[in-house]
């Protein structure tokens, strides 16, 4: 009865001469603005890629009057979500290599790496992802001799889970012309009897990838294309590639301005001198789709793979793991990026790394400002560090979903009182009543829904742990939603333009089958994107 009445309502108003023309009209919708009351609404009209109206369905039907009309059927409806710290060239990579993730021990790596030779047999090197050893029985490193038996003619190479280490073969060791003798700044090649066990973490990983074959512009395109369809599945309509070459940055522009890549995209240049002189001599540019002002700053490695800097020793292993730059390089590119109009966001996990980066901010941001500089994810914060965040509008961009595939193990890396400084989002919160949130994907899941049940519930899939993992760092699902919306757009200063559904804004917006607001917990992983939107065009729908 109720969308009979729309129906004859909307079709009693279309002959109003006194309205005027929208592209598209949606109604009967649960519609959560993002604005700065949460807001909610029942309708909105679209012209020109942008919210003309938004209110309930009389006044919209009272104004507006549209060829295309969307009956919402009463579902919820979103502003197009963020993800703000993600890899998104990074995934359109992953979709062409050997899936690891979830493997339970090395042998079924190998298992997997073997179907996918066999599938691919032009390819000389066997490349994969997503190996992670705290989830096999014996969880050591694996090494080098049983790639070297299954693979004795092909390099392998396998990065794991986080990104920070990779596991080779010995063809893999000798075409990079790593030795025995080797050394590298900023990582490790783990050794045994003299010669490396095949394992590379952090910047040795580079001197393995220098030997890879690297993609043709035609396949990168196909791997950013593909990473594209994947997101808007997922109804993410705003992506930070967390550290991407000026290079990919120019391909993804060339795409977008040829309507190919619809996807808004806020690419963090991978710092090195080069791209800092180059960038800086080229300055901020941002275009509808394409927002090029941040440098991503690498400080540390991964808890996972014993890379992240810590204060003291981890609880497991006698090390303090590294920073990936000198303390020097550091302060040098925060400098240069002091003094242009570019966003610093570094890469901080350990409480060393975060401590130092947060000092050198604070060296040059001098007191309150609006230049937004971000730590991403801010993962291990000693408590007295916290304060820093709020003192120098520092921004935590953090990602909820690692506190729930860490919980297994964090405490084993770092003792129990040290792993309370972990995953700390309220406390990061509190400091600027913002924070921003992403997946890191890859690393893990793309999904957001999986974002927003951790940071809300901090537990897995299977309701793990009951009650949840240190629920004093949990957020509200209105804060949770403003993270993946608006608070990210701030992130980005786009929150004038994007973030959520307000007149004058881009007409970016998702239908969920569920509504996020309500759904019980269990079924918040499991949440359908029914229909996604950028500028008003529908990039995305669920057969």
């Amino acid at each position: 009865m109720k969308n009979y009445f729309y129906a004859l309502f909307a079709a009693f108003l279309a002959s109003c001469s006194s309205q005027e023309k929208a592209d598209l009209i949606v109604y009967n919708a649960a519609v959560y603005t993002v604005d700065s009351t949460f807001s909610k609404a029942s309708a909105f009209a679209i012209k020109e890629g942008k919210f003309v109206l938004v209110g309930d369905s009389a006044s919209v039907f009272g104004a507006y009057k549209s060829d295309s009309v969307l009956n919402a059927e009463g579902k919820a409806v979103y502003p197009g979500l963020y993800d703000a710290h993600a890899h998104f060239y990074g995934l359109g990579q992953k979709l062409d290599q050997a899936d690891l993730v979830e493997t339970q021990s090395a042998e079924e790596v190998v298992e997997r790496l073997k179907k996918y030779h066999s599938e691919h047999p032009d390819r000389v090197w066997i490349i994969g992802r997503g190996w992670d050893q705290n989830d096999w029985a014996v969880k050591q490193f694996p090494d080098k001799d049983m790639l070297d038996k299954a693979f004795p003619n092909n390099p392998v190479y396998l990065t794991r889970i986080d990104g920070h280490a990779a596991w080779v073969n010995s063809k893999a060791l000798q075409l990079a012309k790593i030795t025995g003798k080797t050394k590298v700044d900023g990582g490790d090649i783990p050794m045994k009897n003299g010669q490396p066990t095949g394992i590379l973490v952090d910047n040795a990983m580079r001197l393995a990838r220098a030997a890879n074959p690297q993609p043709s512009e035609t396949e990168i395109k196909d791997m950013l294309l593909k990473a594209q369809e994947v997101c808007f599945s997922y109804g993410l309509t705003n992506v930070g590639d967390a550290g991407v070459s000026p290079e990919v940055i120019d391909l993804m522009d060339n795409l977008q301005k040829k309507g190919e890549l619809k996807i808004r995209l806020y690419p963090m240049v991978s710092i090195n001198q080069e791209n800092v002189d180059k960038m800086l001599k080229k300055g901020v540019y941002v275009t509808d789709r394409l927002n090029v002002r941040s440098f991503k700053i690498y400080a540390d490695g991964a808890l996972g793979s014993r890379g992240a800097c810590l204060l003291k020793p981890y609880s497991d292993a006698p090390t303090t793991g590294f920073l990936l730059l000198s303390p020097k390089e550091l302060e040098n590119f925060v400098k240069q990026i002091a003094n242009s109009e570019f966003q610093a966001n570094t890469h901080c996990i350990g409480d060393s790394a975060n401590r130092l980066m947060l000092n050198l901010y604070a060296k040059y941001l001098k007191e309150k400002n609006n230049r937004r500089w971000r730590i991403e994810h801010a993962q291990i914060v000693d408590a007295a560090d916290v304060p820093t965040f709020g003192k120098f509008n520092i921004l935590p961009s953090v990602q909820p979903t690692h506190a729930t595939s860490d919980m297994y193990w964090a405490a084993e890396r770092l003792g129990k009182e040290r792993a309370k400084n972990g995953y700390a989002f309220q406390a990061l919160f509190q400091q600027n009543g913002k924070v921003t949130f992403g997946t890191d994907f890859p690393v893990e899941a793309v999904s957001p829904f999986y974002t927003f049940h951790s940071a809300v519930y901090r537990q897995d899939a299977k309701g793990f742990p009951e009650g949840g993992y240190q629920m004093e760092g949990a957020l509200s699902r209105e804060q949770t939603l403003r993270g993946m919306t608006i608070w990210a757009a701030y992130g980005n200063f786009e929150e004038g333009r994007l973030g959520s559904i307000e007149t004058g804004k881009a007409a970016d917006f998702i239908i969920l089958e569920k509504d996020l607001m309500m759904a019980p917990a269990n079924e918040l992983r499991e949440v359908k994107v029914l229909k996604t939107y950028v500028a008003g065009e529908k990039v995305f729908e669920r057969k």
